[in-house]
């Protein structure tokens, strides 16, 4: 060295360290994942990051997409899902980022986030991890965004319900620490997984995630360490994000308690000492049959409360009809007893599957598909009839008077649910949702096209210029006056244009008037879905141009009712139809099994050689469109085109074609 004075640190200035390494895990939220990456994408653009995605085996095409439209994305696919805190620790250990920001996907953040939780984070290097204030896709903020340590009572005061009566009290609060305001940065305890981000060093000194968290809890864990090694969590309020909260899992379900409370038992044996363990776990025990019980509930008012309504409603009719029916008829005679407790539920059973088939028990509600759903019930139930002994045959005059009765009594009350606001039930009546698009003219036509392609119910108001000074006389208002816009067009829904919408400008507006009963939607660039979120509780509602008809809601409840018909009859044609199978135990449990709903009779081809992880999921198939050509000799490439082509075009004649081809193998 010729000049041994110098000593220069040659690794630090030939190859500085990496600023920011963003870690995103997917699992099947294929347009999410989309939306977050094209934001991640902007918000990157002046920093020296790299990104990961880790993918958990989704079949939804994540993958496909990813790579051909984000090839700069580092994408690590595993073969199977291993889990939240798994799939993030793949990605640490390859990051070189001097902070690592763990980012889930149904995230959308703002142009300058990283650059201002960035410089926030350098001003305090105190901070092990930093959080920020999140809203969900009604523009309403996220109290998870900064959160208490889940101690014994901490938890009892949220599980029933005294957060929720005293939301800002310091002490009944502190889970959500509903004393803090939301606008101001504080410092906290626990950060939300949906987005931490962490000093590298601090990761390097208190361990990776814990992997025996599957999912839920191991922010906890994490956050707790990083205070017990001497280093601060702090809420950031200079920033805000998107979180279309609930989308990768569904947290109403009993699966979610029980994975929930589950792990909050590991962190409890974690870090508790033993006597206090052992008064968390009884705690949290009580919790999951309470959460459960609720979700049982909330399921059951969900599924089945209307429908039984229904079944009760037509009964009680029919023990009204009966006498009168019966003094007209007979004078002082009667039916015999098994009419009204046989007959009668068998007419209410078939007159529910078919309203049910026909889309009656759908939301929003619509009153011509009870009546058509009634009339097919009605007719099978007159075919039936006919096809009974005479000492069964009761009276068709009552089957006609219940059709009546039921064609009355069940849109009445659908009506007074809808007026009464009850179980958040409403009627279409034919009215389209009426819209408004932010983006430039030509971008806002486009989006249009897209949702009336998919879904032709929205009525475009106009659109609203994203620049705050109207450039043409043809748009409807600037973005500054979206809120005036919004309530004097009565507006049901605005959808912004990320191509020509920042953002930040989307998140601020969405905050400004989430006061406003309106939905929000966001439409990414160059892209065939429109995505959105209308509460922390539902699933987001997605627009998406997939032209995949098999995933429609009819096609797929009209398979699913074939595959029952053709079940039923096959069982009874089954002593002549059998002789002619190869194998004849494996026909009668393909018939069992796609009574349950564990087969469908017609699918896709699946083989070690063959992809479906693009198309939309289907049970596993006896058949497929593969036994319409059995006289071919076809290629990989020849089948998986037959699928594609299955999944595109599909009708109920489809599987029909396929099962006349294929009718010797139902027992393959």
């Amino acid at each position: 060295m010729p000049y041994p004075f110098l000593q220069f640190p040659e690794k630090e200035y030939l190859c500085p360290k990496m600023k920011l390494s963003i870690v995103i895990v997917n699992f099947n939220v294929k347009h999410f994942v989309e939306q977050c990456l094209h934001s991640v994408e902007k918000a990157i653009a002046s920093i020296d990051a790299e990104v990961f995605v880790v993918d958990n085996s989704s079949v939804d095409g994540s993958c496909a997409m990813i790579k051909e439209k984000f090839p700069w994305a580092n994408l690590i696919e595993n073969k199977k899902n291993v889990g939240f805190a798994k799939a993030n620790n793949q990605a640490i250990k390859n990051a070189k980022g001097e902070y690592i920001l763990l980012l889930n996907p149904d995230t959308v953040v703002e142009e300058d986030s990283f650059e201002k939780l960035l410089a926030y984070a350098e001003e305090n290097p105190e901070a092990g991890g930093i959080g920020v204030k999140m809203i969900d896709g009604k523009g309403n903020f996220l109290p998870e965004s900064k959160r208490a340590f889940p101690s014994p009572m901490v938890s009892f005061y949220k599980t029933f319900g005294f957060s929720r009566l005293f939301p800002h009290s310091k002490r009944f609060a502190r889970y959500h620490l509903g004393h803090l305001d939301k606008d101001k940065n504080h410092e906290i305890e626990v950060l939300a997984g949906a987005f931490m981000l962490l000093r590298k060093s601090v990761i390097d000194q208190v361990g990776m995630l814990d992997e025996s968290f599957f999912m839920y809890g191991e922010d906890i864990d994490l956050s707790y360490r990083i205070t017990l090694a001497g280093y601060k969590n702090l809420y950031f309020a200079g920033t805000t994000i998107i979180h279309y909260k609930g989308e990768s899992t569904k947290k109403g379900s009993i699966n979610y308690v029980m994975v929930f409370y589950n792990a909050m038992i590991i962190f409890a044996r974690k870090h508790f000492s033993q006597k206090n363990a052992r008064f968390y776990i009884a705690l949290i025990n009580l919790a999951i049959y309470f959460r459960a019980a609720l979700a049982i509930t909330n399921r059951f008012v969900k599924n089945f409360l209307v429908p039984i309504t229904d079944a009760l409603l037509i009964f009680l009719g029919y023990m009204l009809i009966k006498p009168l029916w019966e003094k007209i008829k007979f004078g002082d005679s009667s039916y015999p007893d098994e009419f009204l407790f046989i007959a009668v539920p068998a007419y209410i059973l078939i007159w529910l599957v078919s309203v049910y088939f026909s889309g009656g028990y759908e939301r929003p509600v619509k009153l011509p598909k009870i009546a058509k759903g009634l009339v097919i019930g009605t007719m099978v139930i007159l075919v039936v009839y006919s096809l009974l002994n005479e000492e069964f045959r009761f009276s068709r005059a009552l089957i006609l008077i219940g059709f009546a009765w039921a064609l009355i009594a069940l849109p009445v009350s659908r009506l007074l649910l809808h007026f009464l606001g009850l179980w958040g039930f409403k009627i279409y009546f034919g009215q389209k949702k009426r819209i408004v698009i932010v983006a430039r003219k030509e971008e806002g036509n486009r989006i249009y096209r897209l949702i009336n392609q998919i879904e032709p119910v929205a009525s475009l108001i106009g659109i609203v210029t994203p620049l705050e000074i109207e450039e043409e006389r043809d748009y409807l208002g600037s973005i500054g006056q979206l809120r005036e816009i919004v309530e004097i067009n009565q507006v049901d829904e605005v959808i912004f244009s990320a191509h020509d919408v920042s953002a930040q400008q989307i998140i601020y507006n969405m905050h400004l008037i989430s006061d406003i009963n309106v939905d929000y939607k966001i439409a990414p660039r160059e892209s065939m879905s429109v995505i959105g979120s209308n509460s922390i509780e539902t699933a987001g509602d997605l627009y998406v141009l997939d032209n995949n008809s098999i995933s429609k809601i009819r096609n797929v409840r009209k398979k699913r009712l074939l595959d029952l018909g053709l079940s039923l009859v096959f069982l009874i044609i089954s002593p002549a139809l059998v002789w002619f199978q190869n194998k004849a135990g494996r026909f009668y449990n393909n018939i069992f099994k796609v009574l349950i709903g564990r087969l469908s009779w017609v699918g896709y081809y699946s083989g070690d050689e063959i992809s479906i992880d693009h198309l939309p999921g289907l049970k596993p198939a006896v058949l497929s469109p593969v036994d319409a050509h059995k006289k071919r000799k076809l290629s990989n490439r020849q089948i998986e085109k037959l699928n594609l082509i299955y999944c595109k075009d599909y009708t109920v004649l489809t599987d029909l074609s396929i099962l006349f081809n294929g009718w010797r193998k139902l027992g393959g």
